[in-house]
This record gives structure tokens, C-alpha cells and sequence, in this order.
């Protein structure tokens, strides 16, 4: 629909006139034989019924219609008209192309958003202010954020189940590829390729570390540190079938031959420094995988890596 032709001052020209809805052109179009113009809502809304010109009845569809030539357009942008909220107390006349920018800030626009001052701290328009009950407004929005969080539970429990029956999938598929890799070399190596793979994603989801005090290393955990610390790797998303060795390797039995001894500990410590460290979640504790460290010398690496636990100096 087009402006109200009884805001504008002064004459306004025929040509500018929409001939479905008798107000002033808003955002036209015109069709491209005869080149009568309408505004854009009256002319779709009257095509998607019957397509042809309102005017001649030459025919034409939505596709054919094109923007008015731009000495139409600044003719309409010249035009003086005052604001949409004049019923409200605007006094305001302007240009037509500046109304849309002045509408958004207009101090009368019954509409425009406004904080409330009660204490709720909600925005809500200028006009609702007056029956605004803080209490009732926020009783709704706990309601609808209840409302929310109860779909997104359900969501999260129903991906959750997909997602579990999916770890049993894959590992129905592993246990079959490890029965199968047993008499058959090619399953044997395509099995130990996706276990390789299994544990570069699985070390690059994990955060680097840095080992601050190297002194603050405990290099014979009990069983109860042993416990949490292979915990929190389950929890991780350790590969199942390297945990087991990760934790064999927190103890300095079975370590390597750099790392065997206090004495060869304290030896090779400056090649501590070559370490790329991942951390264990929520420990003070490293690991340090053989896959994320491919350049350190043989004699300070088994595989598929170690588990050092400090007392502190985790960073």
C-alpha cells in the first residue's frame, strides 16, 4: 500500500500516484511494455490474482516487473511529508527518502523500545509501558526459558542415545576387524591404520601443556592416583585400546631407558624440552603420545606414550 496522499504538502503529481491503491507510490515497480507504475505490494498482490496491467490490461507477470527509472524515484524522495507518528505528537516534516531513518529514532514512535525503569530490566515498547507488570513479564519469560530448557534436555537425551548407539556400532566394528585382522593381513593393516588415526584425533582434541617445575614429577603413583588419572582419560576419549598401556607407562618401570632412573632423569633433562606435552583434563598431569612426537630420540619414548604425573609446575 502507498502513502496517504493527505500527508504530503503541496500537490503531489499524478505520475506519482499508485493507480490499485490512490496513495503515493512506496518502493514501485512498473511494468516494462506500457511503464505504469505501482507500488510494489498492490502490484504483486494484484498480479498473483490476475497477470495483467491494472491500468491497459496489457499482460505481464511478476518476473517482468522492473524499478521505476531513477528520475521517479528522486521526484518521490523530494516529496515533503510528515512522520507516521504524527497522531502521537510529531511534528516533523521531511523528505520522503529520510522518513525511514527518522521513523527509527522518532522520540513519539509508540513503538520504539524502552527499558523498563521498575527494576525488571526488560525492553519492551513505549505504548506497553503504561500496563507493564514487571512480576507478570518476568513469570512469562521464566515460563518460556523453562519451556526451552526442558526441549533442549530432550534433545540432549535423545542425541545421546543416538550417540551411544553409535560407540556400540563402532565397537562391534572393531571387535570384528580385531577377530578378522588375525587371518587376514589386509584387515590386519586397515585395522591398525584407524587406530592410529583413533588416537591422532583424539590427541589433537586435547590442550598443550607446559611443564613449569620438571622437579615436581612423581614417577611411582599409588593405585588411587593411577585410578584418577585413568579416569579422567576415559572420560577424555582415550581410544580403548591404548589406555591400558598409557597407564602401564605412568610408572617409571616402564618408562624408557632415558627416563628409567633418577640419575638418568636428572642426565637428560634439557631433552625434556623437546616434549610436545597434551594435558590431562582437570589433573596435573601430561601425557605425552608418540604420535605427537615423532622427532624426540628413541631412548626417551615407548609407545604408545607416556602418562607423567607431577605434584605441581602444570601449566
Amino acid at each position: 500500500m502507498g502513502f496517504d496522499i493527505k500527508r504530503f504538502q503541496g500537490d503531489v503529481d499524478e505520475e506519482l500516484i499508485c493507480p490499485i491503491c490512490s496513495g503515493v507510490l512506496e518502493d514501485p515497480l512498473q511494468a516494462p511494455a506500457c511503464e505504469h507504475a505501482f507500488c510494489r505490494a498492490c502490484i504483486t498482490e494484484w498480479i498473483s490474482r490476475q497477470p495483467t496491467c491494472p491500468v491497459d490490461r496489457q499482460a505481464v507477470t511478476a518476473s517482468q516487473l522492473r524499478p521505476v527509472p531513477r528520475i521517479l524515484r528522486n521526484l518521490l524522495s523530494r516529496l515533503c511529508t510528515s512522520c507516521d507518528n504524527a497522531p502521537h505528537g510529531c511534528n516533523a516534516v521531511l523528505k520522503l527518502d529520510s522518513l525511514a531513518s527518522h521513523l527509527v529514532d522518532c522520540e513519539f514512535n509508540p513503538k520504539r523500545l524502552m527499558p523498563c525503569e521498575a527494576g525488571c530490566g526488560l525492553v519492551i515498547p513505549k505504548d506497553e509501558l503504561a500496563e507493564h507488570n514487571c512480576v507478570r513479564e518476568l513469570r512469562v519469560l521464566i515460563a518460556s526459558q523453562q519451556g526451552k530448557l526442558t526441549d533442549y534436555q530432550q534433545e540432549l537425551t535423545e542425541q545421546r542415545l543416538i550417540i551411544n548407539e553409535h560407540k556400540r556400532e563402532l565397537a562391534l566394528l572393531k571387535e570384528f576387524m580385531r577377530a578378522m585382522r588375525v587371518s587376514n593381513p589386509a584387515m590386519r593393516a586397515l585395522a591398525d591404520q584407524m587406530e592410529r588415526e583413533e588416537v591422532v584425533r583424539w590427541a589433537s582434541s586435547l590442550a598443550r601443556a607446559r611443564v613449569t617445575r620438571w622437579g615436581g614429577m612423581i614417577s611411582t603413583p599409588d593405585d588411587v592416583l593411577q585410578m584418577m588419572i585413568k579416569r579422567s582419560l576415559s572420560e577424555s576419549g582415550c581410544p580403548s585400546h591404548i589406555i591400558d598401556d598409557l597407564m602401564e607407562n605412568c610408572h617409571e618401570r616402564r618408562w624408557p631407558p632415558g627416563l628409567s632412573s633418577l640419575e638418568t632423569r636428572q642426565n637428560n633433562r634439557r631433552l625434556y624440552e623437546k616434549y610436545v606435552c597434551k594435558r590431562v583434563p582437570g589433573k596435573q598431569a601430561v601425557l605425552v603420545l608418540q604420535c605427537d612426537n615423532t622427532h624426540v630420540d628413541e631412548h626417551m619414548m615407548v609407545e604408545p606414550g607416556l602418562v607423567m604425573i607431577f605434584a605441581h609446575g602444570i601449566e
